[in-house]
């Protein structure tokens, strides 16, 4: 009885697949992308949040969004808090412009309300075919590069320099030594296509160095923690404070295209794109995106969004949103293994964020570098993130240098409104704001 009411309710006789074969698809992307609840805590700690209660914020706020995307998309799309924007949550708004973790939050709720609004009135296709291709490339890559950069100081293989301002650090400490080691790992076992890559790799680091007295062992499975350390504390008032502005439009933008991006590549992978090569009921997959974020915000971790691991479920099998509403049964399962996410080092973490780096900064290959109206901002947009250690700072600079020099080079008939108004905006940001 109940295997026929998830055929009837996921149709899944009409997308050709069974309920094993989606739990199965469920299995494999949950394993694919299981390292978040270990990386999430430990990089939202540094922001001077409670670990624990992050650790439940984030395992709840993605079984809320898998479900919201399973129950009502019908996708096979999972969601969780996602990586470079929980790095630019911790040490680019907290600790690089120094606002409080509470203000962070609310800069999230309020760019998950302005996301949910651009999906009800349609307009996100105009948003995403106004900004360039080239921008696009570069953020992506510019959130990789500075992932690579947290990843290499957490590990105390990049340190600071009075001179120089970075330099090298000391290769023969623990931390350099198994943060090396987990990226080696990863990165093998990710070639082999093996996986769990990711996640093996954090628990093999960490269990290494429990085993040699490096790391202290916490325990593996208890009730969960607490989560109201972090509950409903965003501080929205704060968040209006004009000069967030630019933290707003950057929790938006990097959600917003991250998800279209994700949705549209996922899709295209399972065959779920229409005969037009648009993806049907995008316009829920995008507001249930939305949803999570704001709600991911309300309990307490930075902005939730849809996984390109899901891709993993894909070739698995899973076609519907059964696939979705598994994983986040077992994120809600994963509540019990606090004391284990509790166990794992910063630096266990480190090579995970390094993996992650790597596939970020891929989107290089496609930029035109034939033509440097079109590599410039490339290349300025990627490298100000990590030099600027802000995602937000990257984003303008690309926006700014676009539309300088093709400006300048007589190209102006390629600049659109959006374009304008925001390199406009920006710069007055920098002029007269900060």
């Amino acid at each position: 009885m109940l295997k026929k009411h998830l055929n009837d309710y996921f149709r899944l006789d009409e997308h050709n697949t069974s309920v094993r074969t989606e739990i199965v698809a469920g299995i494999t992307t949950f394993l694919t992308m299981a390292y978040i609840i270990f990386v999430n805590p430990s990089i939202l700690a540094q922001a001077g949040m409670d670990s624990g209660a992050v650790f439940v914020a984030t395992c709840v706020a993605a079984a809320i969004g898998c479900l919201i995307m399973g129950l009502w998309a019908n996708y096979p799309i999972a969601l969780a808090p996602g990586m470079g924007l929980n790095a630019f949550f911790t040490f680019g708004v907290v600790l690089g412009m120094g606002y409080t973790w509470e203000a962070a939050l609310g800069a999230v709720f309020l760019s998950g309300i302005i996301f949910f609004m651009l999906s009800i009135f349609r307009i996100r296709e105009w948003i995403i075919n106004s900004i360039p291709m080239s921008l696009r490339l570069g953020i992506a890559a510019g959130i990789g590069l500075f992932l690579a950069l947290i990843a290499l100081q957490n590990a105390g293989i990049v340190v600071d320099h009075s001179a120089t301002l970075v330099t090298i650090g000391d290769l023969s400490q623990p931390a350099a030594l198994y943060t090396l080691a987990g990226f080696f790992v990863i990165s093998a076992l990710s070639y082999l296509r093996v996986i769990g890559a990711v996640m093996i790799g954090i628990l093999g680091v960490t269990f290494v160095a429990i085993l040699l007295g490096h790391s202290e062992f916490g325990g593996i499975v208890s009730t969960p923690p607490s989560i109201a350390p972090v509950f409903l504390e965003l501080d929205i008032a704060g968040a209006l404070n004009i000069s967030m502005i630019s933290v707003v439009f950057a929790f938006l933008f990097v959600d917003l295209f991250d998800t279209a991006g994700t949705l549209i590549g996922v899709a295209q992978r399972g065959g779920l794109l229409d005969k037009d090569g648009k993806l049907p009921r995008l316009n829920k997959a995008l507001m249930a995106d939305s949803t999570a974020t704001m709600s991911g915000a309300l309990l307490g971790t930075s902005s939730t969004t849809s996984y390109i691991e899901s891709a993993s479920g894909i070739a698995a099998g899973g076609r519907t949103g059964l696939t979705a509403v598994i994983v986040a049964l077992l994120f809600l399962v994963s509540l019990f293994f606090a004391p284990l996410a509790g166990s794992i080092p910063v630096y266990a973490t480190a090579g995970a964020l390094l993996y992650v780096a790597v596939l970020m900064c891929g989107s290089l290959a496609h930029a035109n570098w034939e033509d440097v109206t079109d590599a410039g901002p490339v290349l300025i947009a990627a490298l100000s993130m990590p030099l600027t250690y802000s995602i937000a700072n990257g984003i303008a600079l690309g926006f700014i240098s676009y539309a300088g020099i093709k400006l300048l080079s007589g190209r102006y008939k390629e600049l659109n409104p959006a374009v304008i108004v925001l390199a406009i905006l920006f710069a007055l940001k920098f002029l007269f704001i900060d």
